[in-house]
């Protein structure tokens, strides 16, 4: 190969190396202005919150702690399985859930980063949603 193509492949690598770094660098600035524009922290309002939520769904649960959920969701039992396994009813699991995701929703349409088509497209399909993921994705029938 020429000396004068090695340059010209020499030159075109470089460009096209610095092009897909430049473009990685802003596009990830990119995302993270627009998190911190859509999902700004709110300090410890939020995670008190969080705790209150955990909280509401382990006494629906009837679970002794966040630990005794986290370990039964790892060993591949479902939230039905849990509540059923502590005599709670899973109903109760579902309806909390249904809130939550529901309140995010309004939230969400609130401040304008949902159309309202889109929010009663998802409301639309809130409760079964969440009622496939409480049994874990085998609704037994006549739940939904």
């Amino acid at each position: 190969m020429s000396p004068k193509r090695i340059i010209i492949v020499s030159t075109m690598a470089v460009a096209i190396a610095i092009g897909v770094v430049w473009n990685e660098e802003t596009n990830a600035a990119a995302i993270g202005d627009k998190y911190s524009t859509c999902c700004k922290f709110k300090g410890a309002d939020q995670r008190t919150q969080d705790a209150d939520a955990q909280n509401q769904l382990q006494q629906v649960l009837g679970a002794a702690s966040d630990e005794e959920i986290y370990d039964d969701l790892y060993n591949g039992k479902s939230l039905a399985d849990i509540a059923a396994s502590n005599d709670a009813d899973v109903q109760n699991v579902i309806d909390l859930q249904v809130a939550e995701l529901t309140e995010q929703l309004d939230m969400r349409l609130a401040s304008g980063s949902l159309s309202p088509d889109a929010y009663e497209a998802y409301i639309s399909e809130v409760s079964e949603i969440i009622t496939q993921s409480v049994y874990g994705g085998a609704v037994p029938s006549g739940s939904i």
